[in-house]
């Protein structure tokens, strides 16, 4: 997989959140987030992407619901086969459970990257990333637990071979990630997180995420 190393701001970040929109009420940041500018890793067909959302890096904000933004460097349509959150015991790889995520109420969008209602600022890279924002998922995060939030881009598909997805560039997040080949979204409650990934690295595309 090519990585492209280009510098971002946060401005030019804060510019490209997504048509979906941030809600008129408050929103606040449930972990830190990524900070400063990104990198754009390209070509994610038949990949699955898990962004770790450690208990330990929690804020002490309290939310019924819980808001991931993904972020685009590249490419005209994102193609996901399917997306969910998977909670284990904090410091464990077993599944207690399993969220749905959904962007326009299904877990399978199609994300037109080359839309000015879903991407304000034309086009886009890694100076300019698309922020789109999911549906809020009805779930309270804990402390106490760790959440891994899993999204497949659809095989054999020439959108996905080009899309580009942000991953830090001074590594400079409270959030972890790591992908893999073929769809790790279908796993249920009492399975392992894959063993075979380490969560060591920077997430790819996973921005933020907040009550909101």
């Amino acid at each position: 997989m090519k990585t492209i190393f280009k510098l971002a701001t946060l401005t030019l970040m804060i510019f490209a959140v997504s048509g979906y929109g941030f809600s008129a009420s408050k929103a606040e940041n449930l972990v830190r987030g990524i900070i400063g500018p990104v990198s754009s890793n390209v070509s994610w067909s038949g990949y699955t992407v898990i962004a770790q959302v450690p208990g330990a890096g929690l804020i002490p904000v309290t939310s019924t619901t819980t808001v991931f933004y993904l972020g685009f460097t590249a490419g005209a349509e994102a193609d996901v086969s399917n997306m969910v959150l998977y909670t284990t015991a904090r410091g464990s790889s077993t599944i207690t459970a399993v969220t749905p995520v959904t962007l326009g109420g299904i877990s399978n969008p199609m994300i037109d990257l080359a839309s000015a209602t879903v991407c304000p600022v034309i086009e886009i890279s890694s100076f300019n990333p698309c922020i789109v924002r999911l549906d809020p998922t009805k779930i309270t995060l804990s402390a106490l637990s760790d959440y891994y939030l899993a999204v497949f881009f659809t095989a054999s598909d020439s959108n996905n071979s080009s899309i580009g997805l942000t991953e830090p560039q001074f590594q400079q997040s409270s959030l972890r990630g790591t992908y893999i080949s073929g769809d790790e979204t279908r796993l249920t409650v009492g399975a392992t997180i894959p063993s075979s990934l380490s969560f060591s690295g920077q997430p790819y595309s996973l921005m933020y995420v907040m009550t909101n």
